[in-house]
Formats: structure tokens, sequence, C-alpha cells
């Protein structure tokens, strides 16, 4: 299953977080563990969007990038979160010195940025997200509007699993 979502905004971003979160915390997935890869260049939006997320899923205060730290830990009601950014990864065999393996287990929700570098040493995502700015045609484009249209984004989601699949059918209702 493949959906395509048009971010016009940041506020659009934040509600389809939102809708996501909602997926994310239906009864029949509180016990099963999920793993959703965040892809796209720098900048592209993908810690933006977690922070959306865990917020939307009842995070209260700050949500700090975990990109010097790798991993940022969040506990929301029975789930363990755990936010990865693999940027900074030298090689993926160093998160087998960090104990990677301990994360994906019971009913955990991994969140991973930068996933290809870890390539090896990670579990398959059941959500496959990726990021990227919407393509404009300079050309075509009042310059007065260039700010506001450069800043939307386009958001590519693919189900790679049955619990995938159900995350995305829920999104999709």
């Amino acid at each position: 299953m493949h959906i395509e979502f048009k971010l016009e905004n940041e506020v659009a971003t934040a509600q389809l977080a939102q809708r996501i979160a909602t997926a994310l915390v239906d009864a029949s997935l509180q016990d099963q563990g999920i793993c959703i890869y965040l892809e796209g260049d720098l900048g592209a939006g993908k810690t933006t969007f977690s922070r959306y997320l865990l917020q939307a899923m009842g995070h209260v205060g700050s949500v700090k990038s975990p990109t010097y730290t790798l991993v940022e830990p969040y506990e929301i009601g029975s789930r363990q979160i755990y936010h990865f950014d693999l940027y900074r990864l030298g090689d993926a065999q160093e998160l087998e010195f960090m104990g990677i393996r301990d994360y994906f287990v019971g009913n955990n929700l991994c969140l991973i940025e930068w996933p290809n570098k870890g390539e090896g040493c990670l579990p398959p995502a059941d959500v496959h997200i990726n990021l990227g700015l919407l393509a404009h045609d300079v050309n075509d484009t009042n310059p007065a509007q260039l700010g506001s249209q450069y800043e939307q984004r386009v958001m590519e989601c693919l189900a790679l699993s049955h619990i995938g699949q159900h995350i995305l059918k829920k999104v999709q209702a």
C-alpha cells in the first residue's frame, strides 16, 4: 500500500502527524512493536514530523533532535518510543555496540531517520516514509509567492508489513 500527501505548510504536517498518531495508538496495535523509517534530504522535515507525531501521541515537553545522541527515548502510556537519527553514524556496526536489538522488543515504537546508515543492523520497517520538497518550476512562480511555495513538502508512505498496512488504512479512513 502506498499513499502520497502534499503538505502545503507546517500546519498540514502537524495534521498528518495527528492522523498517523491516531492510527498508532489504535487498540489493536498496543501490543505490537512498530518500526518506521524516515528518509529525505537534509531539511526535508523528518525531525519536524517526528516532533509533531510524538506530541500528537501525548508527549508533553520538548522533543530533542537525536542528531548527536543517536537516540532519544520517550515513554507515552504503556509504550516506549525511540527516535533515532543515524545521520552521523560512521559505521552500521556501531549500532551493535549500543545494543540496537534491545530497542526492537515488545510494543516499542521506533522512528528511524537515515535508516540507510544502519543497513544490516536494523529490522525491516513496517512503514517507510519519504519526505521531500515539492518541486516547483521557478520560472512559473510569482516571486512574491516563492517563499511559501518553496516550503511545501510531499510525504510518501509505503506499508511494508501487515502492521504497516493497518496503520495506513487507518490514516486513509
